[in-house]
């Protein structure tokens, strides 16, 4: 079966071309069907199936066939990075229509959204600055035919589920289509969806389970080793480019600049960055300028690069679900993969868990040539004194010390420059 057996408009057919799509995935072949009639739909299917193109291309087929300069479709997404990979795709699937995409977050200037905003055909969106543009008055959603809600699970881990819930008041309430992804089903998500969907179809693919083009192992090492062990890991492995999960910010900048320090182009992904550099640091690991990027959660499934070869889990994920996200970054598009995971002593419950999601224990390997025993380096020490503070005259050790105002001989003491002229001294410059 190929795409032209869901009969889209020649113009879509001819970006689909332009895509390089050939085949449809079974996430399509299921669901575009059902989206194409009209109906709302529940999909459940983890990273990499091919899911964008479930909504894109049945919105671009249906919005063809009446222009009008409205906001007539709504995605939201979870994060900067998954909405700038859906606008990316409408603008490639849409390439030979005229319909006009903006995509709206925060971390940029909100000036240009709300000057694109007026012309757009499609909003792809995250929460928080769609609320900023609601409460401005800069989009008008009273028009809007179609609703998808994408990654649904990743946006309620990340407290999104009350502005989702906002947003919906400012949306027609009836003649709506809504589509509604998730890769995971916790409860909160089945009552949203029973509150938002009528007569809904449901579609799962793979759900709760690892893509079968993933190999999984599991390196056990002491907590102060992990880096020294991620470096002989690459070293010994033959990878193309390589994506290094850790749980916090802060560690995936560190881990980033360790990386490149020891030779590697290598690049992180959090969320301190502005939107400038995330983006720098996007298109660096897709045009293979980065081999390796070291990124936290948030940024996981906005990652959309097809030759990742190995996920590396830094850092133990904190839940079997996020497990199978982050490896769903690997093996895709029917190609192979590995994804090696980090496994301290703390790491023991996690790992029964991830067993369980899997259905078969995971591999554990040991590097021969690794030094598991190597001592944590510590400073016992006390830290020195800074000898050349203790001999400079007015240096840090003088400071706080009780000095005569005209001192002994060779000590200075600040004055201030009322005082130092009636003692005859220099006063000290202002700064």
């Amino acid at each position: 079966m190929n795409f032209d057996a869901f009969s889209f408009h020649p113009r879509i057919a001819a970006g689909i071309t332009a895509a390089g799509y050939t085949t449809p995935t079974p996430i399509q072949n299921q669901a575009i069907p059902k989206v194409m009639q009209g109906s709302d739909l529940m999909g459940l299917a983890q990273t990499g199936t091919g899911k964008t193109a479930v909504f894109v291309l049945p919105i671009l087929h249906r919005l063809l066939h009446q222009k009008r300069r409205r906001v007539r479709a709504l995605i939201v997404a979870p994060t900067r990075e998954l909405a700038e990979q859906i606008h990316q795709a409408i603008k490639i699937l849409g390439t030979k229509t005229s319909l006009r995409s903006v995509a709206v977050y925060g971390g940029v200037g909100i000036q240009r959204q709300i000057k694109l905003l007026k012309s757009a055909d499609i909003v792809v969106a995250c929460p928080g600055r769609l609320l900023d543009h609601i409460r401005r008055k800069t989009v008008d959603l009273s028009q809007v035919e179609v609703l998808v809600l994408d990654e649904a699970d990743q946006m309620f881990d990340m407290g999104f589920l009350p502005d989702i819930r906002r947003i919906l008041t400012h949306l027609p309430q009836s003649e709506r289509q809504t589509l509604l992804f998730s890769a995971t089903m916790p409860i909160q998500i089945r009552r949203l969806a029973g509150d938002i969907l009528k007569n809904q179809v449901r579609v799962q693919v793979k759900h709760d389970a690892p893509a079968d083009t993933v190999s999984h192992a599991f390196y056990p090492v002491a907590q102060h080793l992990k880096t020294a062990l991620l470096l002989k890991l690459l070293g010994n492995t033959s990878t193309e480019s390589v994506l290094v999960f850790t749980r916090t910010k802060y560690r995936a900048k560190n881990l980033g600049g360790k990386l490149a320090k020891a030779g590697y182009r290598s690049t992180s992904l959090q969320g301190n960055l502005s939107q400038t550099r995330r983006q720098d640091a996007m298109n660096g690991f897709k045009s293979g300028k980065y081999q390796v990027l070291v990124a936290t959660d948030i940024a996981a499934r906005g990652i959309d690069v097809s030759d990742v070869s190995h996920v590396i889990n830094y850092d133990m994920p904190s839940t079997p679900e996020t497990y199978i996200h982050r490896i769903g970054r690997t093996g895709r598009a029917e190609r192979s993969g590995e994804a090696f995971t980090l496994v301290t002593d703390e790491d023991k419950q996690m790992v029964r868990a991830i067993h369980r999601a899997i259905g078969t224990p995971v591999e554990k390997r040991t590097l021969a040539d690794f030094n598991y025993r190597a001592p944590r380096i510590t400073a016992n020490q006390p830290r020195r004194r800074n000898r050349r503070s203790q001999q400079m005259p007015g240096g840090r050790a003088a400071i706080g010390r009780k000095q005569k105002r005209h001192g002994a001989k060779g000590t200075i003491a600040w004055l201030s420059p009322k005082k130092a002229r009636n003692a005859g001294r220099r006063p000290r410059p202002s700064v």
